[in-house]
């Protein structure tokens, strides 16, 4: 099945700026991004003013926008840190959204060729996913690839993709504990491959490249979970794990696919894992509650789209999860928040 042709204006591109100067990083991304609209949040604890170099289709949104917007509902939900992203999310219009932190730039695949990240997210989103029945040679869409012997007939036409979830290079996705057990470890291996989750099963997402059909799960991307120690540096954060394991069970409740793998990035040096351990160390014991939690979670049938799932979601956590720890019971709020918000957006 051959990839489905998108128009530029389909697709925004939205940036977590957590750093003022962002020159360097828009210039790197320059030959990729010059044809789309960019949404660009600044971190609302960030001072300085942003320094964007000119040539580019591109809305600034600051803390004022985000006051401004999100008004009472900033009691519950906090666009701080890495989690300014998703205010980007809340204010697109576009169909497909990429994603992605102002630490990474594109990488080079195994010839030492720039790969385009952008394109490749949409050709994951725009190609089917095949959940139900792993394909031992990863996605069967992908040029030179086909279906293996004894995969059925009547599940190769897949599913719609919803989610891509690109992977990176330099440093990979570690946590505190192992990275300050091995502060050497680095990911220098380019695996030229892109697989579908299989359904019913969970993966920890990470915000720092991803893209999506807004229009399928945009509500279920969301900025809810915060740890009580929360920094800001990628091992203080579990907003995004929360936010993908979220999404993952509502991808398998609506039958919509997920794809991991291509595209990389090329991710730079930022924070202590050590000092950082301190505060990732509560999100490390939770994911102990969570897992369990969503292995186990069910959507009744009236929840028909992104934005029903979420409101079950919140409920079940609410009920099931939020005499485990206070942390629980903030983010259920905060799902309900972060709904309203939606709606109020659309």
């Amino acid at each position: 099945m051959a990839q489905v042709s998108i128009r530029d204006d389909e697709v925004d591109i939205v940036i977590a700026a957590l750093h003022p100067d962002l020159t360097s990083f828009m210039e790197e991304w320059r030959p990729f991004f010059s044809r789309f609209h960019l949404i660009v949040v600044k971190d609302p604890d960030l001072k300085e003013d942003l320094k964007i170099p000119e040539g580019f289709s591109v809305d600034i949104y600051t803390k004022t926008d985000i006051d401004r917007v999100v008004g009472s509902s900033s009691k519950t939900i906090v666009f701080s840190g890495y989690a300014c992203r998703y205010f980007g999310y809340l204010m697109s219009r576009k169909k497909y959204i990429v994603s992605f932190d102002d630490d990474c730039i594109p990488a080079k695949d195994n010839k030492g060729d720039l790969t385009n990240a952008v394109a490749q997210h949409i050709a994951n989103l725009t190609t089917p996913a095949t959940p139900y029945f792993f394909n031992t040679l990863y996605d069967p869409f992908r040029k030179g690839a086909d279906f293996v012997r004894g995969y059925p007939f009547s599940l190769r036409s897949g599913v719609q993709c919803a989610l891509s979830c690109g992977l990176w290079l330099n440093l990979a996705d570690y946590d505190a504990p192992t990275q300050a057990l091995k502060p050497e470890l680095k990911n220098s291996r380019y695996v030229d491959a892109i697989l579908t989750v299989p359904a019913g099963a969970l993966l920890p997402v990470s915000g720092i490249n991803i893209a999506f059909d807004r229009e399928l799960v945009g509500p279920a991307l969301l900025p809810t979970f915060r740890l009580a120690k929360e920094g800001k540096l990628r091992w203080e954060t579990v907003e995004d794990v929360w936010s993908g394991m979220c999404v993952k069970v509502i991808c398998d409740h609506l039958g919509h696919g997920v794809k991991s793998g291509l595209p990389y990035v090329w991710r730079n040096e930022r924070g202590n894992a050590v000092e950082s351990l301190k505060k990732e160390w509560e999100g490390v014991k939770l994911m102990e509650e969570v897992v369990p939690f969503f292995q186990s979670v069910k959507f009744s049938k009236a929840a028909v789209t992104a934005g029903d799932c979420v409101v079950e979601l919140a409920a079940a956590v609410k009920e099931r999860l939020g005499a485990v720890d206070p942390v629980f019971a903030r983010a259920a709020d905060g799902m309900v928040e972060w709904m309203k918000l939606w709606k109020v957006a659309a």
